[in-house]
């Protein structure tokens, strides 16, 4: 693994940073804590603009050399999961069901560093923006921020992101243009029906039979519709009949599954085959039905221009990057800023036998810092100096 040169004295500093990130985890659209900690980190970092309350919480910083050039932005995420922490660092979290499953501790530090990095040599033409964003975990906090009104003002020309990626070396980079990470969006479906004595079903309307179908066929859609290996996947996620009880005949049931396709396009035709699936099980057993959705996230597409951005800053900084196989099946909402601005979308590896995301156990690799700020310094000047 390269480790650039930076001087291990802040590489320390960050390191701190980032474990006291991990002690105090905060939920998506609660990060209050968090965001007000990055807003007087970017001020102590002598940013021209700090603006606040982006989208619920985010927080951006703005780095303005007063002269024409390109706006940049770099993104990261303030919320942690709803998993209690099983790992045994000394920094682990000091919230009971509350961690940074999926580094996101991690992601903010190496935003940290880079305003520590523009504070020391300050940009020389254009803007570069650091944007800690709110609610990535369920989807709504890119959205949340790109609505705020106060967004105009800093549309960027071009947005980065990366995501640490357990299984891959540590250290090294993958990107690929196009396609990066799948759409996806959670389904639950209700069906309602008449409960009745167990002893006399026959003057009930269960939904077990509706419930059975949809548990059999909603992960077949994919393959019903035509779509070729890979380009979707419907994962039953919860299922609940009735009440836990001997002498009931069921009335009511709840079929919960997330959907998951490679594009948006793809997407929308699969959340409508769902729904149609849904509509055809509830009518023939004389059902009503509700179907809600949550966690809506877009695909996540890579442009060219940043893309091959990204690939020669990694050459520069002396970091290796493979081209990504494919898209990845995970979701990350970072795919609406490519519909603000033209953007680019990495991983970063954390290691071959790293504790996957969203792990009880996991934890961010710190040794990766060095690799991300350089990535992302070296973007930073080479567009503004």
């Amino acid at each position: 693994m390269t480790k650039p040169n930076y001087d291990p004295s802040f590489i320390s500093e960050l390191t701190a940073l980032r474990r006291d990130l991990h002690r105090a985890p905060e939920l998506s659209c609660e990060e209050t804590e968090t965001a007000k900690r990055m807003a007087a980190w970017l001020a102590e970092c002598e940013a021209d603009e700090v603006i606040t309350g982006l989208g619920g919480t985010g927080v951006a910083g703005i780095f303005d050399s007063g002269q024409p050039g390109p706006a940049i932005l770099f993104r990261c995420e303030l919320d942690a999961l709803p998993i209690h922490e099983t790992g045994i660092p000394d920094w682990r979290s000091q919230i009971p069901g509350k961690g940074h499953m999926c580094g996101h501790d991690g992601h903010m530090t190496i935003l940290c560093g880079l305003a520590r990095r523009l504070q020391a040599v300050r940009p020389k033409r254009g803007r570069v923006i650091l944007l800690f964003q709110p609610a990535e975990e369920t989807g709504a906090g890119a959205r949340g921020v790109i609505d705020d009104v106060r967004f105009k003002s800093i549309r960027p020309d071009f947005a980065f992101g990366l995501h640490n990626l357990p299984g891959m070396k540590l250290g090294e980079a993958a990107i690929r243009e196009g396609s990066f990470c799948y759409a996806s969006e959670g389904m639950t479906i209700h069906l309602a029906g008449w409960a009745s004595h167990a002893a006399h079903p026959e003057d009930g309307r269960s939904p077990v039979t509706a419930m059975i179908t949809l548990a059999e066929r909603l992960p077949l859609l994919p393959r019903d519709l035509g779509m070729a290996p890979g380009e979707a996947i419907v994962t039953l996620s919860h299922a609940r009949l009735g009440e836990p009880a001997f002498g009931i005949s069921p009335g009511e049931a709840w079929v919960m599954a997330t959907l998951r396709a490679r594009t948006d396009q793809l997407q929308a035709q699969l959340m409508q085959a769902a729904r149609d699936l849904a509509n055809k099980a509830a009518d023939e057993a004389g059902l009503q039905l509700d179907i809600s959705t949550a966690e809506r996230f877009a695909a996540c597409s890579n442009d060219a221009e940043p893309t091959d951005i990204v690939r020669k800053a990694c050459e520069e900084a002396g970091i290796a990057c493979a081209e990504a196989e494919g898209p990845f099946r995970w979701s990350e909402d970072f795919g609406l800023f490519g519909r603000a601005a033209p953007s680019a979308f990495f991983v970063l590896g954390a290691g071959e036998n790293h504790s996957q995301l969203h792990n009880p156990d996991y934890d961010f690799p710190d040794e990766i810092i060095p690799q991300a700020l350089a990535i992302f310094e070296t973007i930073a000047r080479e567009q503004c100096g």
